[in-house]
């Protein structure tokens, strides 16, 4: 025992020493990213942009930026497409989609996004695995689905959960005019913040909470009030008894999309018709004509979700991509702390014509909306709630504003005359606080779901063709067999795809310059030494079509029966797995 625990030691020592050194020949003792960007704080829309062109210089090699179209307002919605030019085109590759900020207050998707490429490009010659990423995969990166809502919500006075729409404008009130009660900053600090009124006692329908007078608490039976709640900050604008009632846009994006798509009356933002607005038919015209992306990954925010669909309760998933799916979302929650992984409709609630359910439920493709931020991250942990679940979140609120940003995040109640309600007073919390992150925890917000995308597309369907067995059944006929293994999680085409023959599916060619094919088809694995029970192809035997791909973590045996002599090529193509080419020999 003596003996093996000196071992030990020794071995620990030696590797001790031999990483320390490693660490010090690498930029004397510390890494120094080639392009330093600050990951404590949020960026405009130009600045995302600004910070992709920076990335395009310091890595030409690695990255192009196209346009995909404009805004309403004319802002360039930009793709940054990531991958190591060197090893092939990127339409050649299998690829993964990555988007943030389909809703204009739901920032730091955009941020998670660039995130993504710089952490990969800055680690691809120390990084095996992100080398890996860059050379066998695409990443096609569009930071911001809404470059309106994003900066409307930067530059202008808002709420936490305001410009959540784009700018396209819409009569919300259904009085004939566009835009025209929007929200008013009143005192001018450009945040939208809560109006409240001192009023006799019992005239009230809320009093000051006892502990906390920044907190008003409903009056609950014989209990008098003596506040009144009067609403977002604001005026009538257009003298209809509401306030701020039609303000900037007024739709949700995220329900303009082509599966399950309903009207405006049954499903609330949806638009005239599917891809009706700009920025949503620009996405679809890129993503429908790149059908090498196999994995997509939309950020949103908050509540710490990992969502898949359906997004109602009728449409129904294959269980072979169910089982995909969960593998994919409970590592996702090893990765995500205090993060759920979710279905839509079960879990949260009813969505028609979103973005993830129509890239899958329409295209095939596996895809996840994270929703980023968990409000049990501001203390690393839950905390126990009292009272109702309103003033149990403001009172932790206002804990977390109080003692950790030293009261930044809240501004006090304070007088207003107002042109209708007279005194009043304005306070709450401003617009960085409950939906995003606080500057000092982005980084590992996006560092955590970043990478939560590289292990996606590090599951992206790895199609090998094992060598060709060849047997001489004598006579001149040949039994020639090929194994299609796939190492990854992914399936090389998903159930729902195979299902509704969505794309195409993938192919394996058999050619010979004196090759004659007799049949071609599948053996199971299981059908491995079996090989009269081969499904065979009914036309062209040639080509043996793989409806359902290959699976994951799996294989199937493409077998044909053949004469002729001399050498001979198989040929494997996917429009979600990179193509393979293996040689052979009849006689050989």
């Amino acid at each position: 025992m003596h003996y093996s625990f000196k071992k030990i030691l020794l071995a620990t020592a030696a590797v001790c020493a031999t990483s320390f050194s490693l660490f010090a020949q690498e930029e004397g003792g510390r890494w120094e990213p080639k392009v330093e960007i600050p990951w404590n704080r949020y960026y405009t829309h130009g600045e995302l942009l600004d910070n992709m062109k920076r990335l395009q210089k310091a890595y030409p090699k690695f990255v192009k930026i196209v346009d995909i179209g404009e805004s309403y307002e004319g802002r360039p919605m930009r793709v940054m497409v990531l991958t190591n030019q060197k090893t092939g085109k990127d339409i050649d590759k299998p690829a993964m989609w990555v988007d943030g900020n389909v809703h204009g207050n739901e920032v730091q998707g955009g941020e998670a996004a660039i995130y993504l490429a710089w952490w990969l490009l800055e680690h691809y010659d120390t990084n095996e695995r992100a080398q890996n990423l860059l050379d066998s995969r695409t990443f096609y990166i569009l930071p911001s689905q809404n470059p309106d809502g994003r900066d409307h919500w930067f530059n202008s006075a808002n709420t936490q959960s305001s410009s959540r729409t784009g700018t396209t404008p819409t009569d919300n009130d259904r009085d004939g005019l566009f835009d025209e009660d929007d929200m008013d900053d009143l005192d001018g600090d450009g945040e939208i913040l809560t109006m409240r009124k001192k009023v006799a006692l019992g005239q009230g329908t809320h009093r000051l909470d006892q502990d906390d007078p920044r907190i008003l608490v409903p009056v609950q039976g014989e209990q008098q009030g003596d506040y009144l709640v009067l609403g977002q900050e604001g005026i009538d604008n257009d003298g209809d008894g509401r306030v701020n009632e039609d303000g900037k846009g007024g739709y949700d994006m995220n329900r303009n999309w082509p599966s399950d798509w309903q009207p405006n009356h049954l499903q609330y933002g949806a638009g005239d018709f599917p891809f009706s607005y700009p920025e949503t038919a620009n996405v679809g015209r890129f993503i429908l004509a790149h059908p090498n992306i196999a994995a997509v990954q939309s950020f949103h925010n908050s509540g710490g979700m990992l969502l898949r669909g359906p997004g109602a309760d009728y449409v129904s998933y294959p269980p072979a991509d169910i089982r995909t799916y969960d593998a994919l979302g409970e590592e996702g929650e090893l990765i995500l702390p205090f993060y759920n992984y979710l279905i839509i409709y079960k879990d949260l609630y009813n969505v028609h014509g979103g973005f993830v359910n129509w890239t899958y439920e329409g295209l095939g493709i596996f895809s996840f909306t994270n929703e980023l931020w968990a409000s049990q991250q501001y203390w690393g942990k839950d905390r126990e709630r009292t009272g109702g679940w309103f003033t149990s979140n403001t009172i932790q609120s206002l804990e977390f504003s109080d003692s950790v940003n030293l009261g930044e995040l809240y501004v006090d109640w304070h007088s207003f005359d107002h042109p209708e309600h007279g005194e009043i007073e304005i306070g709450g919390f401003k617009r960085q606080h409950g939906r995003v992150a606080p500057s000092f925890m982005i980084e590992e917000m996006i560092h955590r779901n970043a990478l939560f995308c590289a292990r996606h597309a590090e599951e992206i369907a790895d199609v090998s063709m094992e060598a060709p067995v060849v047997e001489d059944l004598g006579n001149g006929l040949y039994r020639i067999t090929v194994d299609m293994v796939n190492s990854a999680l992914m399936p090389s085409r998903s159930a729902m795809a195979a299902q509704n023959e969505i794309g195409t599916p993938d192919h394996v060619v058999l050619q010979g310059k004196n090759l004659q094919v007799l049949v071609g088809g599948t053996l199971s694995s299981r059908d491995r030494f079996r090989p009269e029970r081969l499904n065979s192809m009914l036309r062209n035997p040639a080509t043996v079509q793989l409806e359902g791909g290959v699976p994951g973590h799996g294989r199937i045996l493409v077998s044909w029966l053949v004469r002729g002599s001399g050498k001979f090529t198989v040929e494997y193509t996917a429009q979600k797995a990179e193509n393979s080419a293996t040689e052979g020999e009849l006689g050989s």
